[in-house]
């Protein structure tokens, strides 16, 4: 992934500093780092349910995923360099759920999948969205829908239906990236209009520290992560436009390797048990709830024992 570039002038760099205290809760929060009244949702183990995760995946009792801190409030570190997030939570309870540990990674984004395919990680963790090309080589077990959301500067002007000429931040490999603001480059392009410019980030912090302090015009993010960084701003930065391209985000694994339906089978126990709700709502996620596992976007067939 591409390192974020160097600000140029002195004033940027203090400036820089300064935002960067204001957005420390999307990466190092110092009073901890998981929301206030934030509490552990570890369910029992469901024999019945644990009696489907694949043999390899079983063999050492752990469920080994990949994810690419800081993403939050899906995954980031607290002040003591843990995972913490609200897809992390997850992930720990529907390990729980098939009596295995749960053993997150910190890996560059653009790495996860190919270490998925390869077999070194069970499973992808890292607010993936689930679409029609990367179901081509994995499947995914969806937990939320969510959406593609600008934010800027207050009173910039900005409009992302009218992106031209403007620089916007975003996470290298992300679908802010790929669906949304490099086809709208290339239709810019295509209409005669001032290309935009397209600053790629490693990291959706570093993506949304660039608009704060004024490097960018916009950030373009998934549609929880913008709202977290924007209630996280002190006011420098706002929500523009509405959210739009609404997808499921999944858990992504091999293609028909049968861990999508160990976890899916457990997702839905959460879901039954109001684990799962309980878990979104303490990370301030009220919308895009499932209630039913889904499994590429279609409902998981089998049956939670809860």
């Amino acid at each position: 992934m591409q390192k974020p570039l160097p600000f140029a002038r002195a004033a940027g760099i203090v400036a820089a500093l300064t935002a960067a205290s204001l957005l420390a809760g999307c990466v190092t929060n110092e009073e901890g780092g998981n929301p206030e009244g934030w509490q552990p949702v570890v369910p029992a183990a469901v024999p019945e349910l644990a009696a489907l995760v694949p043999p390899e995946v079983a063999a050492d009792g752990a469920l080994n995923i990949g994810t690419n801190p800081p993403f939050a409030p899906f995954e980031f570190k607290d002040s003591q360099g843990a995972i913490i997030g609200l897809e992390m939570d997850l992930g720990h309870a529907v390990a729980a759920v098939l009596d295995l540990e749960y053993k997150p990674t910190d890996m560059d984004f653009s790495m996860i999948l190919p270490a998925v395919q390869a077999g070194s990680i069970d499973a992808g963790m890292s607010g993936f969205t689930d679409n029609e090309e990367r179901r081509k080589s994995f499947d995914f077990v969806n937990f939320l829908y969510a959406g593609i959301q600008w934010a800027s500067q207050p009173g910039s002007g900005v409009d992302p239906n009218n992106p031209c000429g403007l620089i916007v931040a975003v996470q290298r490999t992300t679908v802010s990236e790929t669906d949304d603001v490099r086809p709208k480059n290339d239709a810019c392009i295509a209409a005669g209009e001032e290309p935009i410019t397209i600053l790629s980030f490693d990291t959706s912090d570093n993506a949304a520290l660039a608009a704060l302090v004024g490097r960018a015009d916009a950030l373009s993010a998934d549609s929880p992560v913008t709202a977290w960084a924007v209630t996280r701003s002190d006011g420098k930065l706002e929500l523009i436009g509405d959210m739009f391209d609404a997808a499921p985000y999944g858990f992504a694994v091999p293609k028909d390797s049968g861990l999508a339906e160990a976890l899916a089978a457990a997702m839905q126990h959460l879901i039954e048990t109001g684990d799962y709700d309980r878990i979104l709502a303490q990370w301030g996620v009220e919308t895009g709830h499932l209630d039913q596992a889904l499994i590429n976007e279609q409902p998981y067939q089998g049956a939670a024992q809860g």
